[in-house]
């Protein structure tokens, strides 16, 4: 969909919306549907092709709205109201065009997981490649277990945010399963890179986990807010959230036909992220989707290609998919003093990180629209700054 296209679907979309909320009451308020319609009415899997549009809107009347309680209607009555009006639907839109995620760097949801927790939470050394190995992690657990504590919960990454290093998962696994800890794998960044067949191998060590976890709101096309999560037994999750009052009981619960999610979370309700992902995935189609994570990486490469053909400069990690991280040869000071430049002149924007002790600069290919060309850009803004700033008389 380009942005001509954008413009007549957004003015239809409008249209749409304004029919609906003015002719709501016409609509029964609270579906006449049994657990698991929808399974005989969409594919199970993506298309492999984008679809048409006019055939997506034609199936939200088919598809979804028979399962839809109608919680804007003037015949709604149940539990409080949920707020709504067309300045913040219009708002809504803008948002999501924006797409602010309103965080500062260095975010630490594991760490203050463990803090809510109230539990202690020890980091695991890396190898060369900033990959946790299973020898490693193997003598912490032992070490632990000897000092009277119990291991029961261990978070693998695939894609780390500072490098995107693959912890060895095929390997931590095992361990994990031995010593009946609770697998993690946090694929936030990296996950959607997994519907490329190239890229499946990094997955290795999947079947070990208890749960998953990525963002689809990170590399697949779909705004922010959208984290897609899997257990391999929901019962675990229910078992410790499940609370059931009065005025949230339903005839359907004990049938085995419902997932209901209030029982797989702390908040109680949800957005309809599902929506923008069926949208995303049908006018895509999975090979729109695998040309867009390979173009990335493709863009990844050539700066890379660039860095190394630069002899004041090197490469700190292996590129695996998106994301380079380099600096000036030298020092710490030299390197934060380069990110300053970059940062003040406002042209591109970075963010550092550190590796073995190196403040390291990242380049990540982040745009929708990113090209060739802007990354050709972007290194000879870096390269400029970098000549002004080795011109200076301290270096």
């Amino acid at each position: 969909m380009d942005a001509e296209e954008f413009r007549r679907r957004g003015k239809e979309m409008v249209d749409l919306v304004a029919d609906y909320l003015e002719n709501i009451e016409d609509r029964p308020v609270y579906p006449d549907v049994e657990p698991g319609y929808l399974r005989s009415l969409i594919p199970t899997e993506a298309p492999q092709d984008p679809e048409n549009y006019e055939d997506i809107i034609k199936d939200v009347e088919r598809v979804i709205m028979p399962g839809i309680t109608h919680w804007h209607s003037p015949n709604f009555f149940a539990y409080f109201p949920t707020a709504s009006s067309y300045p913040a639907m219009l708002a809504d839109m803008l948002c999501g065009a924006i797409g602010c995620i309103g965080f500062s760097w260095a975010h630490s949801s594991v760490e203050r997981a463990a803090l809510i927790g109230g539990v202690k939470m020890k980091k695991v050394p890396t190898d060369e490649h900033y990959a946790v190995r299973k020898d490693m992690f193997m003598k912490m657990v032992e070490e632990d277990k000897a000092d009277g504590l119990l291991p029961f919960y261990f978070c693998a990454t695939l894609g780390t945010t500072p490098s995107c290093a693959f912890d060895k998962t095929e390997e931590l696994g095992p361990l994990c399963n031995e010593e009946n800890m609770w697998m993690h794998i946090d694929a936030a960044y990296a996950g959607s890179a997994f519907i490329c067949p190239e890229f499946r191998p990094l997955l290795n060590g999947v079947e070990f986990a208890d749960s998953f976890n990525f963002n689809p709101h990170k590399w697949l096309l779909i705004n922010f807010d959208c984290s897609a999560m899997w257990v391999k037994k929901r019962a675990d999750l229910i078992g410790a959230f499940k609370m059931d009052p009065l005025y949230l009981k339903h005839e359907n619960q004990e049938s085995g036909l419902v997932t209901d999610y209030r029982h797989w979370q702390i908040p109680l309700g949800r957005r309809f992220r599902s929506l923008k992902m069926w949208f995303v995935f049908r006018m895509y189609g999975l090979n729109g989707l695998q040309a867009y994570i390979r173009k990335h990486v493709v863009l990844a490469k050539e700066f890379e290609s660039l860095v190394r053909a630069d002899k004041r400069f090197e490469i700190c990690a292996d590129v695996v998919l998106g994301l380079v991280c380099f600096r000036l040869k030298g020092s710490n000071e030299l390197n934060q003093n380069l990110l300053k430049r970059i940062t003040q002149c406002r042209e591109i924007h970075l963010v550092p990180c550190q590796l073995s002790g190196r403040f390291v600069l990242r380049f990540a290919i982040c745009a929708r629209k990113i090209e060739s060309h802007h990354v050709q850009k972007a290194w000879q803004h870096i390269t400029q700054l970098t000549f002004e700033l080795l011109q200076e008389p301290e270096h």
